[in-house]
């Protein structure tokens, strides 16, 4: 394979073909191979994607070795110090960030759009009390297509994004309210988003229940967090059944299905779980590091490590701070203190402990927002809901954007067949 100027020469059988090169704006490079089967007979064979290019996206930018993480151009540093997740959302819906009139339309359009129709009561209650709380989002959301049959324009995709946006914190809050038996809360008007999450949590028709701004703005900033992360295999599953042309509604129930998945949504139960295990029996960090570095031990290191980032992933840095504030409302001593204790007893052994360092796995997003959702008071089964929730905007930008695509193309891998032969 040789370059010559903007293409790829490929000789195979005989025959030599150019293949042209795309580079994206921060200097991505890419073969371009569309034409390649028809040219050569050949296709590539690249298992989980790692070397695939499914689109060209203007929404999110990673270098994994570097460590940057970029919405639509702007450093996840500064939106999570300086913005809220409705302004993240507006800019990765739109491309830009909102004017201040903007802002305010939008807020107060998904501040009306909240309210679920009450057929959803009945639509709850039909699932078995010990539901995981993700696959009822999931079906919630599916369902919401019936009660809206619009047909597709401009105009109805606008609603069903303000309805979405709107409506997921009071189905995540739903589903958690069947699953613990309590009535369900209804969203209130003068709230801001993570305030109205909240109260719709824990509150109960009993008594006043007093929102913690803290909470409210540690909650904030995880799902800006969680807003987008690029191509990833809910985000892809979003673009695959979008390619098909169904709805918005269908093609975001299957994202949330594919996020419960442990290898991805569901990581940060399973740092907790961790965790938990490690203090529940010796509470030896070290101890569990060994077992994790012995190939003849199964024992693994949850929240280390990413597909993508090779160096310190830049969500948990931010987390970090933010864990260490909510921690610090914690009574000393409490469950949710040990487990942070022991998570930074972990981080501390794997930055200097040169079979992590070699292999670079640090610390991801994971590692830290399971750390704050416990302590918050978040149950391990909705943390993975918790993460689909901030990915709602992200999701839908992706979607959106792939519509828009002109090259856009129902999905349709191809695969090398190794099954018997004519018989």
């Amino acid at each position: 394979m040789a370059p010559a100027q903007n293409r790829i020469e490929i000789s195979y059988n005989g025959k030599t073909v150019a293949l042209p090169l795309i580079e994206g704006t921060e200097a991505e490079a890419a073969i371009d191979i569309r034409n390649l089967r028809q040219q050569t007979g050949l296709i590539t064979f690249d298992p989980g994607y790692a070397n695939t290019g499914a689109c060209k996206s203007a929404i999110t930018f990673i270098d994994g070795e570097q460590g940057i993480l970029r919405y639509r151009g702007y450093p996840i540093e500064d939106l999570a110090e300086k913005s809220t997740f409705l302004e993240v959302a507006w800019l990765l819906i739109h491309g830009e960030l909102p004017s201040r009139p903007e802002l305010e339309s939008f807020s107060g359009e998904i501040t009306r759009h909240t309210l679920l129709h009450e057929n959803f009561a009945r639509f709850f209650s039909a699932l078995p009390k010990d539901a995981h709380p993700m696959p009822v989002c999931a079906a919630a959301v599916a369902a919401m297509a019936t009660f809206y049959q619009e047909p597709e324009s401009d105009d109805t995709i606008h609603k069903t994004v303000i309805r979405l946006l709107a409506k997921m914190p009071t189905i995540a809050a739903y589903s958690y309210k069947h699953y613990i038996g309590q009535p369900f809360i209804y969203p209130r008007n003068d709230l801001d988003y993570c305030s109205n999450f909240v109260r719709m949590m824990f509150a109960t028709p009993c008594e006043e229940y007093e929102i913690d701004p803290l909470y409210a703005k540690t909650l904030d900033l995880l799902l800006i967090l969680h807003a987008d992360h690029e191509q990833n295999c809910s985000t892809s599953t979003v673009r695959m059944v979008g390619s098909s042309q169904a709805n918005l509604f269908a093609s975001i129930s299957s994202g949330i299905s594919a996020l419960w998945g442990p290898l991805h949504g569901g990581a940060n139960q399973k740092v907790i779980e961790m965790l938990e295990w490690i203090a529940q029996n010796d509470g030896n960090a070290d101890r569990f590091v060994a077992r994790a570095k012995d190939k003849n031990d199964t024992t693994r290191l949850m929240g280390f490590g990413h597909r993508v980032y090779k160096s310190y992933d830049p969500r948990a840095t931010i987390l970090k701070k933010y864990c260490e504030q909510i921690l610090a409302k914690v009574p000393a001593g409490s469950p949710s203190a040990k487990l942070f204790d022991i998570a930074r007893k972990l981080e501390e052994i794997a930055l200097s402990d040169e079979y992590f360092v070699k292999r670079k796995l640090y610390p991801n997003v994971d590692f830290y927002s399971g750390v704050i959702y416990k302590a918050m008071g978040i149950p391990t089964n909705m943390f993975t809901v918790m993460f689909a929730l901030g990915r709602m905007p992200g999701w839908v930008a992706q979607w959106l954007e792939s519509r828009r695509d002109p090259d856009f193309k129902i999905g349709r891998p191809r695969q090398i067949y190794v099954g018997a032969t004519k018989r």
